[in-house]
Order: C-alpha cells, then structure tokens, then sequence
C-alpha cells in the first residue's frame, strides 16, 4: 500500500505544482528519514539484521527524485518572488553562500564531487564485490554444512538455519548490488539539476521576469545551492549508510 503511494505521489509531483509550504516540509522530512536510517545501520550488529535497507534504499531515491523536480519547478516560475522557493531551500542557499556566491558555489561543487566520486563510487564497487564473494562463497559454504552435519558436530535443524542464512545474506548482497545503482543515478541527476536550475533559471530572470543580470544571477546561484544542498546532504547520508552497511563484517561479535 505504501509504495502505491509513493507512485501516485511522485506522478502527481511531477504532473502538478505543489507549493512551497508542501516542499519544505518534504525536505525536512527527507532529512529525518535519511538520518534515521543511518543510525539505524550504526546500531545494528550484522548487514543482514537489516534486510530491508534495500527497497529503503530505492524508495528514498525516488522520492528524493520526485521532490527534485517539485522543488525545480518552483525555482523555475516562482524565485523571483519571496521565498518563492521555499524557505528551507532558501535558507540553504544562503547559510553556504553566506553573502559570498563564488564561495558557496566551491563548496557546493566540492560537495557534489565528494558524493559522486567517492562515496557513490566506493559504495557500488563495494556492493558489487560483496555480491560476487556473497555468491561464489555459496558452494563452499554449503559443502562445510554438510561436513558439519555429517559429523555430528550440528543438528538438522542448526543445518537448516545455517542454510537459510547463507542464502539470506546472498540475497541481500545481490540486492544491495543492484540498489547501489540508483544512487549513483541519483547523484548524476542532481547534476543535470543543478545545471538546469542554474542556466535556464537565469535565462529566465532575465528574458521573462526583467530582473537586472547581478540580481539575477544572485537569486538563482543561491536558490540552485540551496536545492541542491538541500537535497544532496540526505543523499550524501544515505551514500554513507550504504557504504558503511556493506562494509560491516557478516560475523556476529558477541
């Protein structure tokens, strides 16, 4: 039920305006989201505890999709009014900038590149590696439970349980594997975003709202940081959530 939601949700978004009171509390909830989620990966003992993070994973980055285009398309037609953008995005924009716009945008461009090429990327090769050893470690492991069982040293049903988790933690490395792809989809669209909301966004201030070129270009430069910081630092937490799950050991310390 919940994901047929969240598909009429993102349709809506992106057939219909939603105003900015709407969007922001979108963003502040994206926020808690991915911060629960994180802590969630640093409290539990093993990856497989938390089989879900994967479909997680790929419904956050569709509504992380569905609120980018939401918040475009307000930055498009409404920034040259107050707060037309909203006043998370706005606020966004302006504590990075912080009166300096070439300042803020190096920042900013730092952040995007620290997310794409470093955490993205060792994320999927990651997830990718674990996968394949998740796989080729199955006949291996299955002929030890075997032995095991042969020589009395484990019951049927310990066999059994040992079987079944070996067959979960596959599973669950082939879909994190998968998973991992979507974040890096992500972070490319964020990109194309930025650089839409930028470009076409001054385009606009100037040919359509008359706004001088100073004023324009200050007002988008801010509003396009603001978006994008505002929805590249969920993504850049749930990019660590994933690469620090991945990266746990599969063995339960005691």
């Amino acid at each position: 039920m919940f994901v047929v939601i969240l598909a009429v949700s993102v349709v809506l978004s992106i057939l219909l305006p939603i105003p900015a009171v709407v969007v922001d509390f979108l963003i502040i909830f994206n926020f808690a989201f991915s911060i629960l989620i994180l802590m969630l990966t640093i409290l539990i003992s093993k990856p497989t505890d938390f089989y879900v993070f994967p479909p997680l994973l790929l419904l956050a980055t569709i509504y992380r999709l569905s609120l980018n285009i939401a918040s475009t398309r307000l930055i498009l037609t409404s920034a040259s009014q107050a707060f037309g953008a909203g006043l998370v995005i706005f606020t966004f924009g302006t504590m990075l900038t912080n009166q300096n716009l070439i300042v803020g945008s190096i920042l900013f461009l730092i952040l995007i590149t620290v997310q794409h090429l470093v955490v993205t990327s060792g994320a999927e090769r990651i997830a990718e590696v674990r996968a394949r050893f998740a796989l080729d470690a199955i006949p291996g492991r299955q002929l030890s439970i075997d032995a095991d069982l042969s020589s009395g040293l484990i019951t049927i049903n310990e066999a059994y349980e040992k079987r079944k988790a070996a067959a979960v933690e596959q599973e669950f490395y082939g879909t994190m594997d998968g998973a991992t792809k979507f974040i890096r989809g992500d972070a490319t669209v964020a990109v194309i975003s930025v650089i839409v909301n930028s470009l076409v966004g001054l385009l606009i201030g100037i040919g359509q709202d008359k706004l001088p070129i100073g004023q324009a270009l200050e007002t988008y430069t801010i509003l396009t940081i603001g978006d994008g910081l505002a929805s590249r630092t969920p993504a850049l937490l749930l990019s660590v959530a994933t690469g620090f799950l991945i990266t746990r050991s599969r063995v339960k310390t005691r």
